[in-house]
């Protein structure tokens, strides 16, 4: 909460009353969906009260209002996407118990070599690796101290270590955020955009695991590669002079890799789970790549109406909570009772108030009603709009939760895409990644919090690396959605379901 909530609080009520009874937007349920959603959206942004707080809203106002029962509003808060993000937190928090994570960072850095730009491609190699499985939060906390262990060093061997220091900083927290756009699991406006669109959309096909990879990660390795010549070229790591005999940061490295020990049996039974769930996760359904058909284990079984993601999820989870360990640690199994205080709990809250909202703004008319007001869009070409879209939630991120952002965008987009016969994923889609590209502030995301938190970086650093890598980035996921999403979605064709 900041200084001024209690203003805040008050200015959001009074708007509110003041809005359902003076504006005349359609029937009664749209004027106070569109009240509270523009309720939300102030006390989210301005961080008036804790964001699953303000989440709670729409558990009180629809039912007391007559928009929606207590009982449907209610099933918002849990589904199956809810259960994939518990399932998945799970399983980071094995992963992590376990130090698995450390020693998958740290081969992929010794992988990459010594070299000052070398060590910047591996601790982003790495980062953003990790960011497909675990929390971006996470995998800052755990590559900073080494990053500062590799710099220590390296300053034994150079006077001016400053670039490479900003280099690898900003490469660790940025590679965080552009890792987690690969998969589902990787951040949370992926999660809102599978529930959204399923809320809007009752009769369109899920979202999956596979077809989420096949066109994200292509865009995560794109922009992971244009950063990090971005960041090598404005800090002039090539121009670092080091004598490469003298500077063992490899043999750092290696001692740091050392002190994990052979792997134990714990670390082999939590990859064995996390591999045999994402290759659960991708075989479940058909894959046709053109070159390539392969049949998924949910259609062999005649199960694809019965399961999704998050039953491979709770199943792998569950999992890890009945596979005894050697050591006497953790009640005597992989995971112990007290991972599941570990889970975020107050962002899952977030989860249900946005997809309460979606629910009622499909159900109230209100999404309607905002597609047929903007239908004068249609003059603009589909690629600039796409863009003009993700620019614009790309910067707004900056300020502002990327998850309630997401919740709050995307039935607005549906509806636009739906007045202007265009496939909703058009819009959809790259708004959701772009959500997740916020490079230019240090509240923008944890990643960038915590590695400014240090003091190496100074604030313009940041913003002229950031703003760069935001224009960057949102025109990679603009060309490569419009391009490549038609033809994983086929979103040239505007689809049945959407009618």
């Amino acid at each position: 909460m900041n200084k001024f909530s209690n203003i805040f609080i008050l200015i959001g009520i009074i708007g509110f009353i003041l809005f359902i009874s003076l504006m005349d937007i359609g029937n009664k349920n749209i004027t106070i969906t569109a009240g509270v959603a523009i309720l939300m959206a102030f006390w989210w942004m301005t961080e008036t009260l804790p964001l699953s707080v303000t989440s709670l809203i729409p558990l009180i106002i629809f039912p007391l209002t007559g928009v929606l029962s207590a009982s449907k509003i209610s099933e918002s808060y849990i589904n199956s996407i809810i259960f994939l993000f518990i399932g998945g937190f799970l399983i980071a928090i094995a992963i992590e118990t376990w130090n698995l994570h450390k020693r998958i960072a740290l081969k992929i850095i010794l992988f990459f070599g010594t070299k000052p730009s070398s060590l910047l491609l591996g601790f982003m190699v790495a980062s953003a690796f990790l960011s497909m499985w675990i929390s971006n939060t996470a995998t800052a906390l755990m590559m900073l101290p080494v990053a500062f262990a590799v710099i220590k060093q390296f300053s034994e061997f150079s006077e001016d270590n400053s670039n490479l220091t900003k280099a690898l900083l900003l490469g660790i927290a940025y590679s965080c955020s552009i890792g987690g756009i690969a998969t589902l699991v990787g951040t949370q406006p992926n999660l809102v955009l599978v529930r959204v669109a399923k809320i809007s959309f009752p009769l369109s096909p899920n979202i999956n695991f596979t077809d989420w990879m096949i066109m994200a990660l292509p865009i995560s390795i794109t922009i992971l590669i244009l950063s990090y010549f971005l960041i090598k070229f404005l800090f002039k790591l090539n121009k670092i002079q080091s004598d490469s005999q003298q500077f063992s940061d490899k043999n750092l490295i290696v001692s740091e890799y050392n002190k994990l020990g052979t792997m134990s049996y714990e670390e082999k039974a939590v990859a064995s789970v996390f591999l045999s769930a994402v290759i659960l996760w991708i075989t479940r359904t058909n894959i046709d790549m053109g070159f390539i058909k392969l049949t998924g284990w949910s259609n062999l079984l005649n199960l694809q109406n019965y399961v999704d993601d998050s039953t491979v999820a709770i199943f792998s989870a569950f999992l890890l909570f009945l596979i005894p360990v050697k050591s006497k640690s953790n009640n005597g199994k992989i995971l112990s009772l007290n991972a599941i205080e570990k889970v975020p709990w107050n962002v899952i809250i977030l989860f249900g108030g946005g997809f309460a909202l979606a629910t009622a703004f499909t159900e109230s008319g209100l999404s309607n009603l905002i597609g047929s007001r903007l239908k004068n869009l249609g003059h603009i070409d589909i690629l600039l709009l796409v863009f003009i879209i993700s620019i614009t939630i790309n910067f707004l991120t900056e300020f502002t939760s990327n998850t309630a952002v997401t919740q709050m965008i995307l039935p607005v987009l549906s509806s636009i895409a739906i007045s202007l016969n265009y496939h909703p994923f058009l819009l959809m889609v790259p708004a959701t990644l772009a959500a997740s590209m916020a490079f230019m502030l240090p509240v923008g995301t944890p990643p960038n919090t915590i590695v400014f938190s240090s003091s190496k970086l100074r604030i313009i650093d940041m913003v002229k690396t950031g703003f760069l890598l935001n224009l960057i980035s949102t025109i990679v996921i603009s060309l490569i959605v419009y391009f490549l999403g038609n033809i994983i979605f086929d979103l040239s064709v505007f689809p049945v379901w959407a009618k």
